[in-house]
């Protein structure tokens, strides 16, 4: 079995990021309806964005550290079979190792943030 990552992504709007700043993140309109907070692993962060930030501007990528999150990740199967992490609850800023504004490289990958 592979070992699974420590470290998840959130693509997040200005204002939801602004949220997410001042305290916690309860979720985006998706999030919400599904009664989890939707995070997607390295490899699986550019399609998400391909997928459903499509034309979207202002966009962040925060770096989610779950094992401080504990309990509250659930590895759920998703698209195409893969698993991916949900987060059952609020997100607060503490579990935030890292964010910044969404851009990609040269061959259009997302680029992960940065800390520091």
């Amino acid at each position: 079995m592979t070992e699974r990552p420590t470290t998840a992504y959130k693509v997040l709007t200005a204002d939801q990021m602004h949220a997410l700043e001042a305290d916690r993140f309860e979720g985006a309109p998706v999030d919400l309806a599904d009664g989890y907070i939707h995070l997607s692993t390295r490899d699986q962060l550019t399609e998400t964005v391909d997928k459903h930030f499509a034309g979207q501007n202002d966009l962040w990528v925060a770096a989610i550290d779950l094992e401080a999150l504990g309990g509250s990740v659930k590895w759920e199967e998703s698209r195409g079979g893969a698993l991916f992490p949900h987060v059952y609850g609020p997100m607060p800023l503490e579990v935030v190792v890292a964010y910044s504004p969404l851009e990609r490289d040269n061959e259009g990958t997302v680029k992960l943030p940065v800390a520091g």
